[in-house]
This record gives C-alpha cells, structure tokens and sequence, in this order.
C-alpha cells in the first residue's frame, strides 16, 4: 500500500526529509520493507506538502503533486532543495486496483493549515460507507477531490474539525465509524496541522522518533539509527516537536 510520513521540528528542506535519507520516502517508493495488506512498489504518484508561514497565525499548507513515480519526476530535486519548513507531509501512492491514477488522487489533500495521507483502503469501497456520505453537506460531498476512498476519508475528518472537535478524536471518530461499517479497513490515517501531528495505525505499519526539538512519523524507519520506535496497531499517536505520546485508538474519543 502507500507510504507516508510526517515532520514537525526545526525548518528542513524537502529534499533532506524525502529525498535524501538513508531510506528515504523515494527510496521506500520501489524499495519498501513491509508492504502488508499487499502491493510492491509506490508508483503511481506522489505527493508533497509543507506549511508556508507560522502555525496558528495564518500559516497555510501548500502542496506539490504528480501523477507518476516520485523516482521519475525530474523537477523534483530541485524544488525540494529549495523548499524548506518547519512542518511536511508526504506521500508515495499505490492505487487499489479500480481507483483512478490521477494527481487529484495522491495525498496530501489540504485545507488552511491541515495536511491529510491515508495509507490503507475502506472494505467493500465504496457501498460499505454509503451511509456515511449523509453526514457531508452536499457540497462537501460532490466536491470531493477525486472518487477515492481516500478523498472521502478526508471529507469525513474535515467535517469532524469543522465541528470544533481535535484532530485525535476527528481521527478517532472517522476511524470507528469506518470500521462499524466496513471492519477489514486498513486506516493508516495522518493529519497534520503545522504544529501538531495525529495518525492512527489499523492494518498496517508506522514509526515514530523524536530528535532534537523534532518529531519524524513514518511508515517505515528513514534510517538505521537508533531511536525509532514502532507505534502498535489500533493506536492512536499524538506529536508536537517536543513529545509525543501514544494510546490505544479506543480513547482518542473524546
């Protein structure tokens, strides 16, 4: 399936985070170590996203996206030099099979500040969750970036923030509504905020490590430096880039 990760900390460049590391997000790309719930390689499509000014005081996330390998798109190396901030997420795609391949389709999708990844697929896609497309305004609903499980999923988180509730619980919220409906759902869910990070683990992997004054959150280690630790399935992480903390999914509800 997919491949994510998210970084909180002092500015970086995009090319240090994805581009660059011992196992890097490329890397992972053609090259990944634990693909469970299938798939070999991330090819098709990619995306990158970062926050442009100060979280809380206006910041917005921006985001640059391909409809192809992230091995192939050679303007890349050199806007990701460019680029540096304090707050990315990224994602390398591998599409269920009848899902479209567009670059609608590749994460993040973005709101304001928000930045969201769903590495993972809704069972039963999409009549299980019919149901759930009542919660959604109409213009929610028909505006969706693509015909997407993930798109979809993201209409939902965003209409869980939309009601005033955290990150943690529109995850946690999203997630159990999810699996009532469709219970063999891989949601491997990311969100971040420019400031702070949630992810959920179901189905399939996710590591964390702090550094200093940084958190790092991906679906496989960057590196082989100590330090890294596997989030367990069915919790609930929570990082800003000084601490992070993880619970078992049932109590992200709150």
């Amino acid at each position: 399936m997919c491949r994510h990760l998210a970084y909180v900390g002092p500015p970086v460049t995009l090319a240090d985070l994805v581009l660059h590391q011992p196992h890097s997000l490329l890397r992972q790309s053609f090259a990944p170590t634990d693909m469970r719930g299938g798939g070999t390689i991330n090819a098709d499509g990619f995306g990158v996203g970062w926050l442009v000014g100060d979280p809380g005081e206006g910041g917005v996330a921006r985001r640059y996206r391909r409809d192809r390998p992230i091995w192939s798109d050679e303007s890349l190396p050199d806007l990701a030099a460019s680029i540096s901030s304090s707050a990315i997420l990224a994602a390398v795609r591998n599409a269920t099979v009848g899902m479209p391949v567009t670059e609608t389709a590749c994460a993040p999708f973005v709101e304001a500040a928000w930045m969201f990844s769903h590495n993972g697929v809704i069972d039963g896609w999409p009549a299980s969750v019919a149901p759930l497309a009542g919660v959604l305004a109409m213009e929610h609903l028909i505006m969706l970036e693509a015909p997407t499980d993930s798109a979809f999923l993201w209409a939902l988180v965003l209409q869980q923030l939309r009601l005033g509730h955290s990150a943690a619980t529109a995850l946690a919220v999203v997630v159990d509504e999810v699996l009532t409906l469709a219970p063999g759902s891989r949601l491997n869910l990311l969100l971040h905020d420019g400031s702070y990070i949630a992810a959920t683990t179901v189905g399939h992997a996710l590591w964390v490590r702090d550094g200093e004054g940084s958190v790092t959150v991906s679906s496989e280690p960057l590196d082989a430096e100590q330090g890294w630790q596997p989030v367990p399935d069915l919790s609930l992480l929570e990082a800003t880039a000084t601490q992070y903390s993880i619970k078992n999914l049932d109590q992200g509800r709150s």
